[in-house]
C-alpha cells in the first residue's frame, strides 16, 4: 500500500453527508469502475440509503461544475455517480476480495476518523472563541461605564468666562 501521505482521498459533501465517489473507490481498490459498480449491483442489499445512493440529476451537475467529475463532451461519465458514506466505503471493501482492498479500506476509514477529529476540534475552537467574544463584550461594557465616570476627572476644567469687574475702591 502506497505511504499515507501519497494518496488523497477526495471526500466530496453531498445532502450533507461526506461521500465518495464511486469511480474513486474503484481508482483506491484498483478495479474499474465499471467492475466496481457491477459488485456494489451483485451486493446491493448490504447498501441501504444511508451506505450509498445514487446523486440526483441536480446533484450531479454541481459535482461536474465544482469539476469533481469532468463533463460528458469532454469524454467524462454520463450517468450520475453511486456515492458511498464512511459506512458505505468501508462495506464497499468487503465485497471486493483483494490484499488492495483489506488495506485501502483501513485507509479510508482513519480518513473519515481524520476528518471527523478536525470537525470536532474546529467545534472546540468556535466555543472557545464564543467564550472570549462573551467575555470580551463584558469587558468592553465595564471599560466604557469606567470611562464615562473617568472623563469628568481627565478633562481640564473648563476656562473661566471673562473675569468679573470687581466690586469695590481701586487705587
Amino acid at each position: 500500500m502506497p505511504a499515507q501521505k501519497e494518496i488523497e482521498i477526495p471526500i466530496t459533501t453531498i445532502r450533507g453527508q461526506r461521500v465518495l465517489l464511486d469511480s474513486d473507490q474503484a481508482v483506491l481498490y484498483g478495479v474499474s469502475t465499471m467492475a466496481f459498480n457491477q459488485a456494489v449491483k451483485r451486493n446491493i442489499r448490504r447498501f441501504p440509503e444511508d451506505f450509498s445512493f445514487v446523486v440526483s440529476q441536480e446533484e450531479f451537475l454541481l459535482l461536474i461544475s465544482q469539476s469533481v467529475i469532468s463533463k460528458p463532451a469532454r469524454g467524462g461519465r454520463t450517468k450520475p455517480p453511486r456515492v458511498f458514506t464512511e459506512h458505505g466505503a468501508l462495506m464497499a471493501a468487503s465485497i471486493l476480495n483483494s490484499e488492495r482492498a483489506i488495506s485501502m479500506s483501513v485507509y479510508i476509514i482513519r480518513a473519515f476518523v481524520e476528518i471527523r477529529e478536525k470537525l470536532a476540534a474546529n467545534s472546540t475552537i468556535l466555543k472557545r472563541l464564543a467564550e472570549i467574544d462573551h467575555t470580551l463584550l463584558i469587558h468592553d461594557a465595564s471599560l466604557r461605564d469606567i470611562y464615562q465616570k473617568l472623563k469628568p476627572l481627565i478633562d481640564p476644567p473648563a476656562a473661566p468666562a471673562a473675569p468679573k469687574r470687581q466690586i469695590g475702591f481701586r487705587a
